[in-house]
């Protein structure tokens, strides 16, 4: 990366934490009762939690944006840390259609429909309503929906200019040759975690992996401990998205970070004590893109399955993590003089 993609990149940056701000404001001013109280029937219980954030990622093909659009609720005060939990489970199952969609040579994704779909097709349209609704509209209300489309649309072009300064690397053969070179599970874990990290996509981040096995240098190995990382590296987007927001925000953040870490804990724990007891075969196999596809999706349902019990211990993890300040009462004048 040159001076001007690293420019290019905090450029991105800076919109899409304007874009979070912007949204989040017009979400707190639009935020009556009605909408609230659809999103809390939405996410009334866990499972509808859970369908809904797989649905919303499963139709926009971006984890990162379904966690950032939670934490803008939850920011708002739309939606309570609990409701979340669930919601930002699903969305880690959602992301893992794109990885079947890469699997499938003949499908390129080109029609109108599937285009309009991504985030950096539909967000333009978003700023164009938003806009025409801001300017034109005398309606405060309708001028608050503008303004939320709009801060989305900033938010998802940021994002798009973050993810395209970057783009170059997933070229670069050094960049991705760091996803195999590694044959420890803990360092392909980390390799993993950092290249989505800067990437900031695991579906980008899959995508490459998937190239990769196609030249068959990438075994079964060596390709488990990768995805791991990368659920862990996609975290990074909206860890950038709760800055500056609330508190409940932030923990929101957090409760993504914590079920990819101790969901990806335990997989590969599980998974490699059964490899010492049974000697899977296929691990010296070289992988396919199928089946990372399968892998990354076993991975997701069953974390979900396995800690969705335990969202409340979740969330007051995050808690502990981000608490309250007590409130300093009654120690000032304490000082003794001698």
């Amino acid at each position: 990366m040159d001076f001007f993609s690293i420019l290019t990149m905090l450029g991105g940056l800076a919109l899409f934490l304007y874009g979070m701000d912007a949204m989040g404001q017009g979400l707190s001013r639009l935020s009556g009762g009605k909408m609230k109280r659809l999103l809390g029937k939405l996410t009334s219980n866990k499972i509808m939690a859970v369908l809904l954030g797989t649905g919303v990622t499963a139709v926009i093909q971006s984890s990162s944006a379904t966690t950032v659009m939670v934490v803008g609720f939850v920011n708002a005060g739309l939606m309570k840390l609990s409701q979340a939990v669930g919601v930002i489970m699903g969305a880690n199952i959602g992301t893992t259609i794109t990885s079947w969609f890469l699997s499938l040579a003949g499908i390129e994704g080109d029609s109108f429909l599937i285009r309009m779909l991504k985030p950096s097709s539909f967000a333009p349209v978003l700023a164009i309503i938003g806009v025409f609704l801001i300017l034109f509209v005398k309606n405060q209300r309708k001028k608050e929906l503008g303004m939320i489309l709009t801060g989305f649309a900033i938010l998802m072009t940021g994002m798009d200019t973050m993810s395209g300064a970057v783009k170059p690397l997933a070229h670069n053969e050094r960049f991705t040759g760091l996803l195999t070179m590694f044959s420890h599970p803990l360092l392909g874990m980390a390799a993993g975690t950092v290249i989505t990290a800067v990437i900031q996509s695991s579906s980008v981040s899959i995508g490459i992996l998937q190239a990769l096995c196609a030249t068959g240098a990438v075994g079964y190995d060596t390709a488990i401990p990768i995805i791991m990382g990368q659920n862990i590296g996609t975290c990074v987007t909206a860890i950038l998205s709760s800055i500056g927001t609330g508190k409940n925000a932030r923990r929101a953040a957090a409760v993504h970070l914590y079920f990819n870490i101790i969901g990806t804990a335990i997989f590969l724990i599980t998974f490699y004590l059964c490899n010492a007891a049974f000697h899977f075969s296929f691990m010296g196999e070289a992988a396919n893109a199928a089946g990372i596809a399968a892998i990354h999706s076993l991975f997701n349902i069953s974390a979900t399955m396995l800690l969705l019990p335990f969202a409340g211990g979740l969330e007051k993890l995050a808690i502990l993590t981000i608490p309250d300040k007590k409130e300093q009462t009654g120690k000032k004048g304490n000082v003794s003089c001698h």
